[in-house]
């Protein structure tokens, strides 16, 4: 402590260790090992925030990498059904343990707690944002390499509480076409950089639908704005995914992970600047 202190910080100048502001970040559980945390956001519901969340873990474990997701949509996951996951997760006395994929995903959401997966979770947003510091601290996430953390839209109690929380190390905004969103996703940047946490890149779902029977792209929301609205918020990453009926398949089957390689290129730049 300093000899120049008052032992009274809200008229003290000086600069000692006790006016140091508290880290808020929770702990990783005793047994865990998360090396990158990835969150997946979007101004508005709707665009495919769960599906890129999907796809993204699907390229990071054919790559032979560790992988998981923290389903942080309290109230409206979907992380489970992409993956055709409809059993409960396990736990100790003191930990839960999260659910493997087919191909070795990890994943916690409240879906695999509930007794019945279609009950709905009315809760407000202190016990919302507790049961998220719960998954990161209590939950066993043992020798992951890319954690990827599904959020709900918007830039409310949920997302502050997972930028707060957890240490993320950037995001990845999802998009579709509309000028709205364009707007709309302004706000989510915005929020990170107001939280010091980098953008590491944007994807723009529903980009264009490609016709069977002629073979051209018809931009069935518009006209793409993605490049200029990447260029202009400073973001260098860019992706598209086109409307394709075989994911909302793939999607309500449970067998997601059977997309392929979707976003592979954006992935691999995404990794290496994280």
């Amino acid at each position: 402590m300093s000899e120049e202190c008052t032992h009274n910080c809200e008229t003290c100048g000086a600069n000692c260790a006790s006016r140091t502001a508290e880290s808020l970040l929770a702990p990783q559980h005793e047994l865990s090992d998360v090396k990158k945390v990835i969150a997946v956001v979007s101004g508005k519901g709707g665009v495919g925030k769960s599906l890129v969340t999907a796809l993204m873990a699907n390229v990071a474990r054919r790559k032979g990498l560790n992988t998981a997701i923290l389903d942080a949509d309290i109230t409206g996951p979907s992380i489970p059904k992409l993956f055709g996951i409809h059993e409960r997760a396990m736990g100790t006395e003191d930990a839960l343990l999260p659910t493997q994929t087919a191909s070795g995903v990890r994943i916690m959401s409240v879906n695999l707690l509930l007794e019945h997966e279609s009950d709905p979770v009315v809760w407000r947003g202190p016990v919302i944002a507790g049961v998220i510091k719960q998954f990161w601290s209590e939950c066993i996430w043992d020798k992951v390499d890319y954690m990827f953390v599904d959020m709900p839209p918007g830039t409310g109690d949920v997302p502050l509480t997972v930028f707060q929380s957890l240490p993320v190390d950037g995001i990845i905004v999802v998009t579709s076409p509309q000028e709205l969103v364009g707007m709309i996703v302004e706000k989510a940047v915005k929020m990170a950089e107001m939280m010091n946490i980098p953008v590491l890149g944007i994807v723009e779902n529903m980009a264009w639908f490609e016709c069977d029977q002629c073979g051209k792209r018809h931009y069935i929301y518009g006209n793409s704005h993605i490049e200029e609205t990447a260029k202009r918020l400073g973001i260098a990453n860019v992706a598209q995914i086109p409307i394709n009926p075989a994911f909302a398949q793939l999607g309500d089957s449970g067998n997601i992970e059977s997309a392929g390689n979707v976003l592979e290129e954006f992935a691999g730049k995404i990794f290496r600047n994280v």
